[in-house]
């Protein structure tokens, strides 16, 4: 029972459904919420800053070369990936409220994860070194293309509470608060790098503590503002349905994708991998900074529900691609 357990449940994804439910669950002050923002703040910077020490320039340069592979997962990335989220939320609209079909549009504008896709493509026995510089590059241009393709897909025309906050002006605390860390961190990661990488426990640490607090406030701030209301548990089964949904399309673009790319089978599971994953990790932090924190709540829940999916899915499929001849 233990082995099937650890087989199939994320402890983190548990821990992380303990936290959103102590956000429903448990009564926030103004003051307190003020702090645990500041908090969530200080976390995300931190957050970034240690991405940019860990990640190795030469891990981005030495996949570049294989530009169908690369140019492959961008365009699943951030062109059909938005497409099919774009149709999704709009179908799903009436069944699951604008909220949630919100946070289905974006989840589908994130960049890929990048320990997941890496990890189910070493099991499947596929192109390592394609998925850490596609990952990679996927995570570094997200930290601008999801913050524009957000402001223009998602602010509405009036600029209400309902859209990223602050027009340009949100682009631009995106910018200060993602990506100027992430660039002292490679500024840094010559002397910092190795000592960085060769300890996993902190960047984990750092990454799902990061985490966990930006959902305590963003849930908590929902469950003050009243925003949970509107999500019934017959919105959290047509969520996960959507997702199975969404999922089951992207992997197989991916896959047959890759094969009219004309990709070994080997670049076509980095592709599979790489193309059909969203990041919980870069995800939630970045809602914290684009949208209000009541909205980045609710948001929220449609990330959390397809992360979850993916990892179980994935898992299977590596498992099944790896006992190939």
């Amino acid at each position: 029972m233990r082995a099937v357990l650890s087989r199939w449940v994320d402890p983190f994804v548990v821990t992380l459904l303990v936290v959103l439910v102590l956000g429903l669950v448990v009564p926030v002050g103004p003051g307190a919420q003020r702090v645990v923002d500041a908090v969530a703040d200080v976390a995300v910077t931190l957050l970034f800053l240690v991405y940019g020490m860990r990640l190795s320039t030469r891990e981005v340069w030495a996949g570049l070369r294989n530009w169908r592979l690369q140019g492959g997962i961008l365009a699943a990335t951030y062109v059909v990936f938005p497409v099919l989220g774009l149709v999704t939320a709009w179908a799903i609209e009436p069944l699951v409220g604008a909220p949630l079909a919100a946070g289905v549009l974006y989840l589908s504008l994130l960049p890929s994860t990048v320990q997941s896709s890496v990890a189910f493509t070493s099991v499947a026995r596929g192109n390592v070194a394609g998925a850490i510089c596609g990952a990679t590059v996927s995570n570094v241009a997200g930290m601008v293309i999801t913050p524009l393709l957000v402001l223009w897909l998602m602010t509405g025309a009036d600029g209400g509470a309902d859209g990223p906050t602050g027009g340009l002006g949100g682009l631009r605390t995106v910018l200060l608060q993602l990506l100027l860390p992430f660039v002292v961190g490679q500024l840094l990661q010559p002397w910092v790098g190795d000592w960085v990488r060769a300890r996993r426990w902190l960047t984990l640490g750092v990454d799902r503590g990061t985490i966990l607090v930006v959902v305590f406030g963003a849930v908590a701030a929902a469950s003050s503002a009243g925003v949970w209301s509107s999500v019934s548990g017959w919105s959290i089964v047509a969520l996960l349905v959507v997702s199975a949904l969404v999922l089951a399309a992207m992997l197989a673009l991916t896959w047959w994708g890759g094969a009219a790319l004309r990709l070994s089978t080997e670049d076509r599971i980095a592709l599979l991998m790489c193309g059909s994953k969203k990041s919980l990790a870069t995800g939630l932090p970045m809602a914290s900074v684009l949208f209000p924190v009541a909205v980045a709540g609710v948001v929220a829940v449609p990330v959390i529900v397809f992360h979850q999916l993916q990892l179980v899915v994935c898992a299977v499929l590596a498992r099944r691609l790896a006992l190939r001849d």
